[in-house]
């Protein structure tokens, strides 16, 4: 891969799904279905919303221990990227990524206790494309 952060990049943007893992109290993974994510820097730092009172949170605060995957079933690749998952429930960090439409999810606005932002910060991935793997730092 020449450019990893431009290729993921755009395999990630394409993306309507993001599949994100915790680390569950018994030591065991937990994967689920997220919206993509709302912000990117690189493919280094990624932002998404969800509920405080999610069990995704319960388990991050106490192991932040995360990866994601996105994956492009049109054209059979993906990207698994392992890091660790902040929960931020700071004011900015709310507004920095709250859009229009959010109060559906939380409907008491962007002061709502029951929303947060995860910050996936990654350090490594794997890249998947034309039936081989690719290991990579970020």
């Amino acid at each position: 891969m020449r450019d990893a952060e431009k290729t993921i990049g755009h395999l990630i943007d394409k993306q309507k799904v993001a599949f994100i893992s915790s680390i569950d109290t018994t030591g065991f993974p937990n994967t689920k279905a997220m919206l993509p994510p709302r912000k990117r820097e690189g493919i280094q730092v990624l932002y998404f919303t969800t509920n405080t009172s999610s069990l995704r949170v319960a388990h991050y605060k106490t192991n932040p221990h995360a990866c994601i995957y996105f994956c492009d079933k049109r054209f059979f690749r993906g990207v698994m990227l392992r890091g660790t998952m902040e929960v931020l429930a700071d004011q900015a960090s709310k507004e920095m990524i709250w859009q229009e439409g959010d109060t559906m999810y939380y409907p008491k606005g962007v002061t709502d206790p029951d929303y947060c932002v995860l910050k996936f910060t990654g350090m490594q991935g794997r890249y998947y494309s034309n039936f081989k793997s690719e290991d990579f730092d970020i």
